[in-house]
Parts: C-alpha cells; sequence; structure tokens
C-alpha cells in the first residue's frame, strides 16, 4: 500500500501519491492530549487511516476512530496490524473472494505467506475452515515459522527447488483457494494447478509494482487460458469497499488473538 505511493502515479484510483516536502502518512495511533471534540476525551487512543508521521499533530476528531486496548490486551500496536487494516484485509478476502466452506475438504495456497498479511490469510483460512494451508515464502527460516508457529501443513521455500514440482506434491487435489499477495511468476505457476471453479483472492501484485502495468496486472495468454478454461474467480479485492463489515470483523479477529487462535 504505501510502496504504491512513492510513485507520482500510485497506478491506483484509491491511493494519491505522497506529496514532496508535505509530511509522509499512513495508518496510526496516538493519545489525545486535548480535545474540543465531544466524541473524545483526554487520555483516549484514536486511530486514523491517514496519520501524519509526526509526534504531535493537529487532527480533525470526525477522521478518527476510538480504541480499546483490552480488545487486543494492550498491545496498541495490534490495530494497526492483525486487528487492524491488515487482519481485515485477510479476513474480508477470505469472506469475500475465497467462498471458503466448512466441511469442503478445500486447500488454500498463500504466496508472501510470512508477511503481515499473509501469515494472517493462511491462519484465517484454516479458521475459515480450509482442511490444507500451504504458504510460499522466501526463506528457510520464514518457511519453518510458518509451519511450526502459524499451523501452515506446509510451506515452499521458492527460491530452492522447483515451485511447481513441491505445489504437485504438497496439494495433490489441486488448489481451491489461492490468496495472491505477490503476482508474476509464483501467481502464474499457483494458477496453473488451480481446480475446476476456483477461486483467487486478489491481495497485492507486488512483484509488479514497479512496472507500467494496469492493477491488475494481465496473466500471460497460456495462463489467462487457464483461468477461463477452469472458471477461475480474479476479482480485484479492496478491503475499503466493505467498511460496514469492520466493526464486527475486528472483534472477531480480537476475540481469536485473545483465544490464542490467530498469532501475531
Amino acid at each position: 500500500f504505501q510502496r504504491c505511493r512513492m510513485n507520482e502515479d500510485t497506478g491506483s484510483d484509491y491511493l494519491l501519491p505522497w506529496q514532496l516536502s508535505e509530511v509522509a502518512d499512513g495508518g496510526g495511533i496516538g493519545v489525545v492530549e486535548e480535545s474540543k471534540h465531544d466524541k473524545f476525551a483526554k487520555g483516549d487512543f484514536v486511530t486514523s487511516f491517514s496519520w501524519p508521521w509526526q509526534t504531535v499533530a493537529i487532527l480533525d476528531g470526525s477522521l478518527l476512530q476510538k480504541l480499546v486496548p483490552q480488545l487486543v490486551n494492550g498491545h496498541l500496536s495490534y490495530f494497526l496490524g492483525a486487528a487492524g487494516i491488515t487482519g481485515l484485509t485477510a479476513l474480508l478476502g477470505i469472506k469475500e473472494k475465497g467462498h471458503v466452506a466448512v466441511g469442503a475438504n478445500q486447500t488454500m495456497v498463500v504466496s508472501g505467506a510470512a508477511g503481515a498479511c499473509g501469515s494472517l490469510a493462511g491462519q484465517i483460512g484454516r479458521l475459515e475452515g480450509c482442511s490444507r494451508v500451504v504458504g510460499i515464502a522466501g526463506t528457510d527460516e520464514k518457511c519453518s515459522i510458518l509451519v511450526q508457529e502459524m499451523g501452515f501443513d506446509a510451506a515452499i521455500n521458492y527460491k530452492k527447488g522447483d515451485v511447481a514440482e513441491q505445489l504437485r506434491e504438497l496439494c495433490p487435489g489441486g488448489v481451491d483457494v489461492y490468496f495472491d499477495n505477490v503476482g508474476g511468476d509464483i501467481s502464474d505457476t499457483v494458477i496453473s494447478q488451480m481446480n475446476q471453479n476456483s477461486h483467487i483472492i486478489l491481495c497485492g501484485q507486488i512483484s509488479q509494482y514497479n512496472k507500467d502495468v494496469p492493477y491488475p496486472p494481465p496473466l500471460p495468454p497460456d495462463i489467462e487460458k487457464i483461468q477461463k478454461e477452469r472458471n477461475i474467480t480474479r476479482e480485484r479485492f479492496l478491503v475499503l469497499n466493505y467498511m460496514d463489515k469492520q466493526e464486527a470483523c475486528v472483534l472477531q479477529l480480537c476475540q481469536w488473538i485473545q483465544e490464542g487462535k490467530l498469532k501475531v
């Protein structure tokens, strides 16, 4: 998200580029020192999606949300990660575009699996009902953390060995849901092993952001042919389109964190 804002043209109609000589901004949390807004009092913790990265700021109260630290056992930073936009992206992506059903014996593959969003997506895929979750990451250490700590069934280091071969071995029944954070060659390999009527959750395409291509980037002709023949859904997913479901989903994420079912 921030990577796109470093380009003069973000390539996205909902993101503005950072402006030279202006304060950079992003998701942030602060404590109210003084308030003239009837919703907030001194000592309240508040958050905003466009928080200026500075020590002290005067902000419009109507753009702020109040936080309840107890929901995340006092770990305020979780509201910027697992219980914030990152966790919402993983949970809403799976709910809205993954078509995961309990008891359907689905296999999910996550690329960029050791990242903030990917590591949550794999765990949430399992909590929502996937029977097998396989991650793709770039080091042996990341892969072992995914399996030993995050509950993935298996993980592939894409920098070692043949990814297609390892996928075939680890997903013998094919892939039903693909949580895509990276695009490019990795995604082409996964898509070629996806089942009929399966689903891609198009979360990010980090491998493509330095290229002058539209979003979502077009697939190579042979992969696009597979996608169409197998009726694989690949719709743009934007978490900001589902903000009416934000509150309920944040509470769900906080509950899983408190119960130890979602590891941050």
